[in-house]
């Protein structure tokens, strides 16, 4: 945006992006620029129409990631790629959560710019890469000055072993693809369907059929979040991202797809992944199971929808 700034003043975006995207966005406008946050379904998709009637002249950039964070869906890529290359704005995704996790193709995707992080791939910290297409030749302006290492877009030698450790996770996740999604979506449905066949109000959050299936986030009606946390000590589970976790709001990412402020308050993101095993699986489901159970035990409000009041059109008193 700063290397077009004269002619292009207006960025569009998802309000369900990550926070490093969103908070980039924040200090483009604070410096003038016009961002416009585009909603999304309660499937956690974003409508296409809508993003056509958003773009405007001076639109230089539409940013939408490829697989959230926080609950796993798969947006349109290839179709929003289309919609830019026919309004000719360039394309950023941030495909952090893609690599090495479902197809990535620039070219199907018509993406500009990518931006990918090697620890999401089993690769190593503090490495990450931005693919910049060629042509239509992509110019941005320099992220760091110096030396003029990386043709000049970010000066500072390169952490070779970092770069090679990454390089290496690629290979690695490329042949592995294939039989880590097949293994992995078996793991999901174990997890969910153990869940499911002991508790009731179990609520998935997001697309069920375009997601990725190694995360799965759950809403556990009448439970408090951050209590199921505290009790699933054994389980490395998440409320919201590790990035956002810190702040006790409910997690923004389900109040743009519209889920109620209580069902909000109590989602767990599970992630399953190339080295999580069935044993783990089933311990997972009873620690949770049984956390579930002793927190609704506690809870007045469980009590009273299993008695069959509507807690909805309580009117509750302050004192």
């Amino acid at each position: 945006m700063h290397f077009y700034k004269d002619k292009k003043r207006h960025v569009i975006t998802t309000q369900t992006e990550h926070k490093c995207v969103l908070d980039s966005c924040r200090h483009l406008q604070q410096e003038g620029f016009e961002v416009t946050y585009l909603p999304v379904g309660s499937d956690g998709l974003i409508d296409l129409d809508r993003l056509r009637k958003e773009i405007r002249p001076d639109t230089g950039l539409i940013s939408v990631m490829a697989v959230n964070n926080e609950i796993g869906v798969v947006q349109p890529v290839e179709e929003i790629g289309q919609i830019c290359k026919e309004f000719n704005v360039p394309f950023h995704t941030d495909a952090a959560q893609a690599l090495g996790k479902i197809k990535v193709d620039v070219e199907k995707w018509n993406v500009s710019l990518m931006s990918l992080s090697g620890h999401k791939i089993y690769g190593p910290k503090g490495v990450g890469a931005l693919f910049m297409r060629r042509r239509p030749r992509i110019r941005v302006e320099p992220q760091m000055n110096g030396g003029g290492q990386e043709r000049g877009i970010r000066s500072g030698t390169v952490p070779t072993p970092l770069v090679v450790g990454m390089g290496a996770a690629c290979e690695l996740a490329m042949k592995e693809m294939e039989y880590d999604e097949k293994r992995i979506k078996g793991l999901q449905e174990r997890l969910l369907n153990g869940i499911r066949e002991k508790i009731d109000g179990v609520l998935v959050n997001g697309s069920m059929d375009r997601r990725y299936v190694g995360n799965l986030n759950l809403s556990f009606a009448y439970v408090e979040g951050e209590s199921l946390l505290m009790g699933l000590k054994e389980v490395a589970v998440s409320s919201g991202s590790a990035c956002t976790s810190a702040s006790l709001e409910p997690s923004y990412v389900l109040r743009a797809l519209g889920v109620d402020e209580d069902m909000a308050h109590t989602s767990i993101r599970f992630g399953i992944g190339r080295f999580t095993t069935e044993e783990e699986i089933d311990r997972a489901v009873e620690l949770t199971v049984k956390q579930v159970e002793k927190l609704r035990e506690m809870s007045p409000l469980y009590e009273m929808v299993k008695e069959g009041i509507d807690i909805k059109q309580i009117q509750w008193a302050q004192h």
